[in-house]
């Protein structure tokens, strides 16, 4: 199993960070242009939807842990041509939110167990898309 972490240090309150994360219109802005749709219920589905170069991408699965301002887990399936829509085949989504002094680390973490899944060396602000999700935070 691949487990990579991502570490961001946002100066910005919980909240600012949690609706950067979670709300559809924030979300958007920072996952390549993503349509986020989900109610962020436990064991209601999640999917992200995009749309590149005349071309629609999904990804889906089912929100797992729900705390707000806390943390979200969800799992989720990135179709492949090789890969069947199996539990499988499914990697899990963690994103962790603690803050101190008015400035929120968000701990972004995915466990992969998909065949093939590549360990990768551990993330932050110098990713651009962790740099544009902090930029949003920060200015939202």
């Amino acid at each position: 199993m691949a487990i990579n972490i991502s570490t961001l240090r946002i100066n910005a309150s919980k909240q600012k960070v949690w609706d950067t994360i979670t709300k559809a219109e924030f979300v958007k802005l920072w996952q390549y242009g993503s349509d986020l749709m989900t109610n962020w219920e436990i064991d209601s589905d999640i999917k992200f939807r995009t749309e590149w170069q005349d071309k629609v991408f999904e990804q889906w699965g089912k929100v797992l842990e729900v705390k707000p301002t806390e943390i979200i887990k969800y799992s989720l399936f990135a179709p492949r041509p090789e890969l069947e829509d199996k539990p499988e085949n499914y990697f899990i989504m963690s994103y962790i939110l603690t803050e101190e002094n008015g400035v929120t680390e968000l701990q972004i973490i995915q466990e992969d167990n998909r065949p093939n899944a590549v360990q990768e060396e551990p993330q932050g602000d110098e990713n651009p898309v962790l740099k544009s999700l902090k930029k949003i935070a920060e200015t939202n």
